[in-house]
């Protein structure tokens, strides 16, 4: 798990440098967009909106744009009609892809998809060729300057699964329907949040260095700087210090 927790901090961390450039704001909105419409405009009764307005919120999106996102979502604007998509495949080394998507045009996403599976040295495989290597949670990372008996009290108490250490933070999973109240705990705690999301972990790991490394983080690059691609969950194991050297 702890792998797991680093690459989400190095997506958080890329995630506010593409911020700068509204990328990141335009994959939330559009995932407010879809909840708002789909559940509704209040995120007390709509979990999937609360989960893409506290995104929003953890990457420091201007709160007038989640209320256009939700005012969108709930009006009567029209607009494109977004469908979503899950891609699987085989990255360098053999490790597990799992994409999730966002599209108004499923021909246009696939081709792209596929594309950036083959020039990093992988396939775009079939439904259920890896889904089943990955399990859906709750992932919330606290920083370690929090004690480790406040923060176990409070969490499994909540109802999580389990407190794990993870470098310098803990890593708190939950079931997905436990996310929202053991995150609303944390925060009724006063404890500090480093992000937190719905993700999808894997349960297995597939050890890569080297080219490998490199053409993996490519290919995430790749798929996650796809304006329809909302997520991207994989099962590779990097060392720390080669991860950290490759994304700079």
């Amino acid at each position: 798990m702890a792998g797991h927790s680093k690459w989400a901090n190095i997506r958080h961390r890329k995630g506010r440098e593409d911020a700068k450039r509204g990328k990141v704001f335009a994959k939330i909105a559009k995932e407010i967009v879809v909840a708002a419409k789909i559940g509704g405009g209040d995120p007390d009764g709509n979990p999937r909106l609360r989960t893409a307005i506290d995104k929003g919120r953890e990457q420091n999106m201007p709160k007038d744009n989640i209320q256009r996102a939700i005012a969108k979502g709930t009006g009567d604007s029209g607009g494109a009609s977004y469908e979503t998509i899950y891609y699987e495949g085989y990255g360098p080394g053999g490790v597990a892809v799992f994409v999730e998507s966002l599209t108004d045009n499923k021909n246009r996403t696939v081709s792209d998809v596929r594309h950036a599976f083959s020039k990093c040295n992988g396939n775009l495989g079939t439904s259920g060729s890896v889904g089943y290597l990955f399990e859906n949670k709750g992932l919330i990372l606290v920083p370690k300057s929090v004690e480790e008996d406040k923060i176990m009290e409070v969490a499994l108490e909540a109802g999580a699964l389990d407190v794990q250490e993870a470098g310098d933070q803990w890593e708190v999973t939950t079931s997905p329907t436990d996310y929202h109240a053991v995150r609303s705990a944390i925060e009724a705690a006063k404890i500090p949040i480093d992000s937190g999301e719905l993700t999808m972990i894997p349960t297995t790991t597939v050890s890569i260095s080297g080219k490998d490394a490199i053409n993996m983080m490519k290919l995430m690059d790749m798929l996650e700087d796809n304006d329809d691609v909302q997520n991207v969950y994989a099962n590779f194991d990097i060392d720390d210090s080669e991860l950290e050297s490759i994304t700079g």
